[in-house]
């Protein structure tokens, strides 16, 4: 059977994402009072996991592995920079992104944190992304959003927590998340007071400068937010946010009590995320709807070729990778997590995913120009390289055009030994170079499992972090 292969070049079996440690020295801050607040702060956490349930089911998360784990990074390195006074061991934080283009970020009573990928695509630099958060962390930690809610103690914190989150997130999702809620209170009671915001600006300038950022980039992004609204009346973190006055100065000031090194600004990880973003946002699929477009498209996929499905009409446009992912497992041998709009083409005792359009059969055999192909074979040594080689020549009888680009690279399937390589190829369907990446580890005595990786050359970045996803997910069975 002609395999169509794909690699891509910079691909490899383990994302590494540095962190850099800077330890900054501190004079004079200003000493911050947290407001009086009658709650404890397991209440906090209860109120502000109900709320997150409700966001979590309302508002479409985006799924993507290298931006969840980018923000989650800041996040954590913000929040272990917190002063003592200010940590609570029954928070439970957590860091998503929320798929709309709203410049918005907000954080729930507890620590439940959400930044939208609008106010990521605005950001110039991972120090502005950065202040932002640590302002959100700064109410979560001075516990302001229970102290609101406290002013209207008649409420219980069940019927209140949906009006409080929709006052939180402001903006057209936020009415969404708050209209089934069974509270209609005022604004006054959603909306952080201007002494708030002043308390969660210096926190967040202090907490920047013990994290390594420059407590400057705080102040910054509020300029960038409000060029980002165009005049046209502000975004609504802004408007969830109010000025308390000199706010710029305010933060400038309290930066130049805070003395830091080389604080964090630009970073490739920053540029990558950011692009990565615009490349996906607006993809993901709303909650509520997430069921009935993976029914619609299931619906497509069974019209669409006979003999398992895998004729297909090879040549159609072909979608991006879905941020969102399904498992699968094989006869129970693993599993592996693959783009949920990717179909499984089963044939004997190797599996291709490949999205719509880009498989079909031409010449009574079967083809892919984008996609995965897994399985099993026997191999012919228990040496993983040597194996490797004689799987490699058994591609290659097949794919003549087969060229390998560079050495073999090391590194693990489901906590195994693995080795991978990358390859060029031509395609049968359109004469041009494909890129194509050979992953394999062994999974019983005798047995080798193999990932083999396929896109067009000119697409191979397209698709390089959703195959680094892939390989990240196998599980061998036990």
């Amino acid at each position: 059977m002609k395999k169509m292969i794909v690699l891509n070049r910079t691909i490899s079996l383990l994302l590494v994402l540095t962190i850099f440690s800077l330890t900054p020295l501190v004079f004079a801050q200003t000493r911050i009072v947290p407001p009086k607040n009658p709650y404890k702060p397991n209440q906090d956490v209860e109120l502000g996991r109900q709320a997150a349930n409700e966001v979590n089911q309302k508002m479409p998360i985006m799924r993507d592995r290298q931006v969840q784990t980018y923000v989650e990074r800041i996040g954590k390195r913000l929040v272990n920079s917190l002063p003592e006074e200010y940590q609570f061991s029954e928070f439970e934080y957590s860091f998503q992104v929320v798929d709309a283009k709203d410049i918005n970020a907000f954080a729930l009573p507890g620590g439940f944190t959400y930044v939208n990928t609008g106010l990521i695509e605005v950001a110039k630099n991972e120090g502005e992304l950065a202040g932002v958060m640590a302002h959100e962390i700064s109410h979560v930690a001075l516990r302001h959003g229970t102290a609101q809610a406290a002013k209207a103690q008649k409420y219980s914190i069940g019927a209140a927590a949906g009006t409080i989150l929709g006052g939180i997130i402001g903006g057209t999702l936020g009415g969404i998340v708050a209209q089934g809620s069974q509270l209609g209170v005022g604004a006054y009671f959603l909306r952080f007071s201007r002494d708030y915001e002043r308390q969660a600006d210096l926190l967040g300038a202090q907490m920047m400068a013990r994290a390594g950022y420059d407590p400057r980039d705080l102040a910054n992004m509020f300029q960038t937010i409000e060029k980002a609204s165009g005049g046209r009346g502000g975004p609504e973190w802004l408007s969830s946010h109010p000025n308390p006055g000199n706010r710029y100065k305010t933060i400038n000031q309290e930066a130049d009590s805070l003395k830091i090194e080389r604080p964090v600004r630009n970073t490739n990880d920053f540029y990558d995320v950011q692009a990565r973003v615009k490349q996906l946002s607006g993809r993901t699929a709303r909650p509520e709807t997430a069921a009935g477009n993976r029914s619609d498209r299931s619906d497509r996929n069974d019209s669409s070729g006979t003999s398992g499905g895998r004729r297909g009409r090879i040549g159609r446009r072909v979608e991006l990778p879905s941020t969102s992912y399904r498992s699968y497992t094989p006869g129970r041998l693993f599993q592996i997590d693959i783009p949920d709009n990717w179909r499984e083409l089963s044939n004997n005792s190797e599996i291709t995913y490949a999205p719509e359009g880009a498989y079909g059969e031409a010449g009574g055999k079967f083809i892919f120009t984008h996609g995965v192909m897994v399985g099993v074979s026997k191999a012919n040594s228990n040496n993983l390289r040597d194996a490797l080689d004689g799987f490699i020549n058994a591609v290659s009888q097949s794919n003549p055009n087969l060229r390998q680009q560079g050495a073999y690279k090391k590194g693990n399937l489901s906590g195994r030994d693995a080795l991978g390589a990358l390859f060029t190829n031509v395609s049968d369907v359109t004469g041009k170079t494909e890129s194509v990446g050979i992953y394999t580890a062994f999974i019983n005595r005798g047995d080798l499992f193999y990932v083999i990786t396929v896109t067009p050359q000119l697409e191979s970045r397209q698709y390089q972090r959703t195959f680094q996803d892939i390989l990240r997910s196998v599980e061998f069975g036990r």
